[in-house]
């Protein structure tokens, strides 16, 4: 290789199945971020899931689709011949790169990126023991695991290295169970601070952005279960606007009947539809910025078994200086909490963190983006995996 010639980087990812902005916008950090460390990012999807999202009609070109937003989307950071869309969910065509390129790509490739393991390894992956899994959503594969289920036992095994979301683990009070054969390194959710704070203060609401009800993948773990929906943790907090009517909280939801949205309003809570934000890059990143902060909930798993993760669109708010109250999942060990942002557990949490907030907003903001630098910004997120995977970063 020309010692000139920059180090490729490919991130195997599932944008088009979940085309939503926040999960876009996590693409764009991981990748733009790598390039501004000076390595050669490509994207790549190989997940054979059909991108159902992004179709109207059953007749629709399904892959023409996921190679439009993709190229689209990549082209808007300047990236736009660094991606392939790998159609098995179809014919096997490759968009983008073509079959000949992509084989090249994955045997040049420095490191392969199994982001949010949402790709089966093929052969082609980790022939050259380059590939890692790196998990955004704590648990379920974990409790999978310790169950010794024996597909997520075949899934794993080709992973050189892994990398999770839950920054409790290994901490004491951390109680999932952690799969020694598979040892797992925490890494923070990635931003790029200056593509989200505009020097602006936010406004009235504290708002979040999510789904109301999910009814699928609840885990059972020691004769218990434990939750993937987020409603369950609303529903202990239901009456917070109520508590605090002097200011506004509003949620911009998915997956909800108008039964919920009427629950939601009659208790105080304003309700918007999420997709109408969420479409839209510049549309969802000006929200975030709009807000006051945000208030949120995590998932019953995390909550109770602290895996301590922490989500993309909270390091989103903080990197636009914007305050977070977020339910405690164990993140409190791993992050400074009081200024900026709040873990909690009860309502009176709740309601202390929006008083903190409220009394000295200035501050706060100031101390949200600070965190957001010092913790989540590409430089100190991706060096430190890359380091950890024995690439040098210059």
């Amino acid at each position: 290789m020309n010692i000139h010639e920059k180090k490729k980087i490919v991130i195997l990812g599932m944008m088009t199945k979940i085309p939503v902005a926040g999960h876009v916008w996590l693409i764009a950090h991981y990748m733009v971020g790598l390039r501004r460390l000076g390595f050669d990012p490509y994207y790549v999807e190989a997940h054979a899931r059909t991108p159902s999202m992004l179709m109207k009609n059953d007749t629709d070109d399904s892959s023409a689709l996921a190679a439009e937003f993709i190229d689209k989307f990549l082209r808007r950071f300047d990236l736009g011949d660094r991606w392939a869309f790998h159609a098995l969910h179809d014919d096997g065509r490759c968009y983008g790169l073509s079959d000949v390129e992509l084989k090249q790509l994955y045997e040049s490739a420095e490191l392969i990126i199994n982001l949010h393991g949402g790709t089966v390894a093929a052969p082609e992956h980790y022939a050259t023991n380059r590939l890692i899994y790196l998990e955004t959503d704590p648990v379920e594969l974990e409790i999978e695991l310790y169950n010794e289920d024996a597909n997520t036992l075949a899934f794993c095994e080709p992973h050189k290295a892994f990398f999770t979301w839950g920054l409790n683990y290994n901490n004491p009070d951390c109680k999932v169970p952690l799969p020694p054969q598979f040892p797992f390194r925490y890494t923070h959710p990635p931003v790029i601070c200056d593509m989200w704070n505009d020097g602006t203060l936010g406004g009235e609401a504290l708002t979040t952005v999510g789904n109301w009800q999910q009814a699928w993948r609840d885990v059972v773990f020691k004769g218990e279960v434990y939750h993937w929906s987020k409603h369950f943790e609303y529903m202990k907090f239901l009456d917070l606007p109520k508590r605090r009517p002097e200011q506004v909280f509003e949620l911009a939801l998915s997956s909800y009947t108008d039964g919920d949205k009427q629950m939601l309003n009659d208790q105080g809570w304003r309700v918007l539809h999420a997709m109408d934000i969420s479409t839209d890059l510049d549309a969802y990143r000006n929200y975030l910025q709009q807000s006051r902060g945000e208030f949120t909930v995590a998932k019953d798993q995390n909550v109770r078994l602290r895996s301590g993760w922490f989500s993309e669109r909270s390091a989103q708010y903080l990197a636009a200086g914007r305050p977070v109250i977020t339910q405690e999942t164990g993140f409190c060990n791993a992050l400074p909490t009081g200024r900026g942002l709040f873990g909690f557990t009860t309502m009176d949490d709740i309601l202390a963190a929006v008083d903190a907030i409220n009394s000295n907003y200035e501050m706060h903001c100031r101390a949200a983006a600070e965190i957001a630098r010092e913790y989540f910004n590409y430089d100190v997120v991706l060096t430190r995996l890359l380091v950890d995977m024995g690439i040098e970063v210059n």
